[in-house]
C-alpha cells in the first residue's frame, strides 16, 4: 500500500484562511498560500481515507498548465518552496510539491464548464430535456457522443451542498454581458486549446472546469487547471459512443460509490484499500501521459 496520505496540514508560520474540500488558503498578508492536501470528495462529502500524493499530483499538474498558457494571466506568484517566505521555510517538507504562492483576488461566484463531450450530469440532463443548461443539442445523441461543438455551462458555486447548473442568461443577469460573455470566451478558448494538446498525448478531455477571479479590475485564472479532479479524461483509444470510457480522473471513486447502494447523504461508505490504490494510479497515469514526466517529491 502507498505511503499514507496527507489530509491536513497545521502550518506554525501563515494564519488558516480557510479548508475547502481538498485545499487550504494560508493568509500571507499580500498574497495567499494554497495548499493542496490529499483529501478526496464526491457527491459533496469529504472521503476517507485520502489518496496519497493526489494534492502534488493536482498542484503539480495545475502549475503545468498554467505555464503552458502564459497568455491568460492566472493568480501564480511563486511554485518553489524554497522562495517561498522565510516563515514558511521550518514547513518546507510538508509544502514541497503540493502548495504554491498565489495573488489575493476577488472570486468570481460561478464555475465555468466547458463540456465538448455529453457526460455526467450533462448526459444525465439531456437525457430528461434535449438540453444541458438551456443548450439545445441535437436528438439522437448517446453517451460520450462528442457534441458537435464545445458548449459553456456555468453553475453556481457552493461551499455546502451541491454546485447548480444555470443557464448562461442567469451569469448575465448576475455578472453583466461583458464580463460574462469575456468568461465564456476565455473557458472555451483554454478548454480547446487543452483539448487539442491532450488528444496529441492520447487522452480526451471530455469536460472540465475553471475558476476565475476579479483583481484590480482584470479577469484571472485561479484555483487549480485541467486536472483530473476537475476534468473528465479518457482513454482515447478505449472510446466508443454509447458507452462510459475508461477513465483517468474520480469518476473510477463515483462509480464504486454507486456500486455500494449509498444514497449520496453522509457519512460516505471508508473507501477500500484497492480502491484508493487504483484512484491514485489512475490520477499518475493522466499526470504521466500529460507532462510525459513524473510529479517531484512523490513518496516513495
Amino acid at each position: 500500500m502507498s505511503p499514507a496520505a496527507i489530509v491536513e496540514t497545521h502550518l506554525s508560520g501563515a494564519r488558516l484562511s480557510r479548508r475547502g474540500k481538498v485545499r487550504e488558503l494560508y493568509d500571507l498578508g499580500d498574497s495567499l498560500l494554497l495548499v493542496a492536501s490529499d483529501r478526496i470528495s464526491a457527491y459533496d462529502c469529504v472521503l476517507s481515507p485520502g489518496v496519497p500524493d493526489k494534492g502534488k499530483v493536482l498542484t503539480q499538474l495545475s502549475n503545468f498548465w498554467f505555464q503552458k498558457f502564459p497568455d491568460v494571466e492566472n493568480h501564480l506568484i511563486e511554485t518553489d518552496v524554497a522562495k517561498f517566505p522565510e516563515s514558511l521555510q521550518p514547513e518546507a517538507p510538508l509544502l514541497e510539491g503540493r502548495s504554491v504562492v498565489v495573488r489575493k483576488a476577488e472570486v468570481i461566484p460561478f464555475e465555468c464548464v466547458a463540456r465538448g463531450y455529453l457526460a455526467g450530469s450533462g448526459w444525465a440532463e439531456y437525457r430528461k430535456t434535449g438540453a444541458v443548461c438551456g443548450v439545445r443539442l441535437p436528438p439522437g445523441l448517446v453517451e460520450a457522443d462528442r457534441l458537435p461543438e464545445p458548449i459553456f455551462t456555468p453553475a453556481t458555486k457552493s461551499e455546502r451542498g451541491h454546485d447548480e447548473n444555470v443557464p448562461f442568461s442567469h451569469m448575465v443577469d448576475e455578472l453583466g454581458e461583458k464580463e460574462a460573455s469575456t468568461l465564456r470566451e476565455t473557458t472555451l478558448a483554454l478548454y480547446e486549446r487543452a483539448r487539442q494538446f491532450a488528444e496529441s498525448r492520447g487522452l480526451l478531455l471530455a469536460d472540465t472546469k475553471l475558476e476565475f477571479g476579479f483583481l484590480d479590475g482584470r479577469i484571472l485564472w485561479i484555483d487549480e487547471a485541467f486536472t483530473p479532479d476537475s476534468s473528465r479524461y479518457w482513454d482515447a483509444r478505449a472510446w466508443t459512443p454509447g458507452r462510459a470510457p475508461v477513465s483517468f480522473d474520480k469518476q473510477f471513486v463515483r462509480d464504486w460509490l454507486d456500486s455500494t447502494g449509498w444514497d449520496h447523504r453522509p457519512p460516505a461508505p471508508r473507501l477500500p484499500e484497492g480502491v484508493v490504490r487504483t484512484t491514485r494510479e489512475k490520477y499518475l497515469d493522466a499526470y504521466k501521459s500529460l507532462t510525459e514526466s513524473v510529479p517531484a517529491h512523490l513518496s516513495a
